[in-house]
Parts: C-alpha cells; sequence; structure tokens
C-alpha cells in the first residue's frame, strides 16, 4: 500500500505522534491538544537541528518566540528556526496544533 491514516481519537494524552504512527521515514510531525490556559514547555530545538512549522487546528493560543509573541488561530502558519527558544501557550478555549518539523541541512553539521 503506498499510503497509510491514522485518526488522532485513536490515541490518548496531549500529543499524538502523528509522522511516527503514520510510519513517516523523512517527516516528524505531532498534533498537540492543550487544555485551557495550559503552558508550554520552552525549548529550542538546537539539538535536533530542525525547523518547526506551527499550525494552529483548532481554538486559540499563542506562541513566544524568542520573546515576541505571535497569535495563534487556524489558518495561521508559523515557521520557527532551530536557534530560537519557542513556547505554545493555549487560550481561554484552548489550543489544537500541528508540529511539522524538518531538519536543516547544515544547521547541526
Amino acid at each position: 500500500m503506498n499510503y497509510s491514516v491514522i485518526d488522532v481519537k485513536d490515541f490518548e494524552g496531549r500529543r499524538t505522534p502523528v509522522a511516527q504512527a503514520l510510519g513517516a521515514l523523512a517527516i516528524r510531525a505531532n498534533q498537540f491538544d492543550s487544555q485551557p490556559g495550559q503552558l508550554g514547555h520552552e525549548h529550542d530545538e538546537l539539538k535536533s537541528g530542525q525547523e518547526e512549522l506551527f499550525v494552529p487546528l483548532s481554538g486559540s493560543g499563542f506562541l513566544q518566540i524568542d520573546g515576541e509573541t505571535v497569535d495563534l488561530e487556524p489558518g495561521r502558519y508559523v515557521l520557527v528556526q532551530p536557534s530560537a527558544l519557542r513556547r505554545v501557550d493555549a487560550g481561554p478555549e484552548g489550543l489544537s496544533y500541528l508540529v511539522i518539523g524538518a531538519r536543516v541541512v547544515g544547521e547541526t553539521d
């Protein structure tokens, strides 16, 4: 078969390892489902060397990037480079979002 399918409702917990569950070899993707007002974990991706694309799916929230705040809502896409500190905080109705990561060639070489 040349495709795979998962349904996020079949997973428990805040994080769904989308790409891993689909058997992806080159793509890294996780869905996060945050409760209203839930604060994320501040981190960078220097060790992995991957840039991350944040894709809000439902609800709203904020992406803190190196001390700046970017609003997250469906239809907005935010690309964050590996060296930037980032943290996602859910808004008052919660936030579901997808994070797609890929290693930047030369970033950690």
